[in-house]
């Protein structure tokens, strides 16, 4: 059985993150009950010439090259940090030198991190239609994480579990085969 792709983008040059943490935790539980092979990028992966590129063509080859993972990923958990109500202006920009029809139909996971409830919608009122504008398939559940919500740099509220367990369910939809076929090989 080939193994479906899996890439989590947290978009924070922060190490550590809370924005990494939160997508590392739901794109590793993603991958073991789905069994896809994953790959984890923040900002920092992407490296310094993100903020000089106009275009795609004037990246660098790492920075070419994380976002060919990205689109060519079966399904992303995308990880945004709320700075003033949005997200962060490079990680935006890096959205930007994505065409839109390569996330066209993509599944795709929207969580964002914040330092209180106050930011708890931007899920809702920027990622959401962020990535609706490319027709992705952003799914039901979207996750928020607020400081509070982490211990050490790790997931550790038990409603923050429940809504990733309940958002990666929600795959079941994009992958229906994918968990009975896990099984049976086990």
């Amino acid at each position: 059985m080939s193994a479906y792709k899996l890439v989590g983008l947290a978009g924070s040059f922060n190490r550590p993150s809370k924005t990494f943490a939160l997508v590392e935790n739901v794109a590793g539980l993603a991958s073991e009950k789905y069994g896809f092979d994953n790959t984890l990028y923040d900002l920092t992966d992407v490296g310094p010439s993100l903020g000089q590129a106009l275009r795609r063509d004037d990246l660098d080859n790492r920075a070419k090259e994380v976002i060919d993972d990205i689109v060519n990923a079966d399904v992303l958990v995308i990880g945004a940090p709320t700075y003033k109500g949005s997200y962060p202006g490079l990680f935006k920009h890096l959205i930007d030198l994505i065409d839109p029809h390569e996330l066209r139909a993509k599944p795709i996971i929207i969580t964002a991190t914040g330092g209180g409830d106050r930011h708890a919608l931007m899920v809702e009122h920027q990622l959401r239609p962020l990535f609706g504008f490319f027709m992705s398939h952003t799914l039901p559940t979207a996750v928020y994480a607020s400081d509070r919500d982490f211990t050490d740099y790790r997931v550790s509220s038990e409603q923050l579990s429940n809504r990733i367990t309940e958002v990666i369910g929600e795959l079941t939809a994009f992958f229906p085969n994918r968990r009975h076929a896990l099984i049976a090989a086990e």
